[in-house]
């Protein structure tokens, strides 16, 4: 099973940043694709298991990200 979801983050504004936050986000477990638009912010996480809201929200704070909403 697959199970894909579109976050958005704020303050991502270069590749190092996406690339932050794509590191932190694939060491979720489960975590198996990660893909940043940075011109919108939307983040699209793919997962082995459904993700909970704060498993997502540590992994972008601890980039240095804010998860919006």
């Amino acid at each position: 099973m697959s199970v894909t979801t579109t976050y958005t983050v704020s303050g991502m504004t270069c590749g190092h940043c996406a690339g932050s936050v794509t590191e932190e986000l694939t060491a979720v477990d489960g975590v198996t694709g990660v893909d940043v638009k940075l011109d919108s912010g939307a983040v699209t996480v793919t997962s082995t298991r459904e993700l909970t809201r704060d498993e997502v929200r540590a992994a972008i704070t601890e980039a240095g990200y804010e998860l919006v909403g």
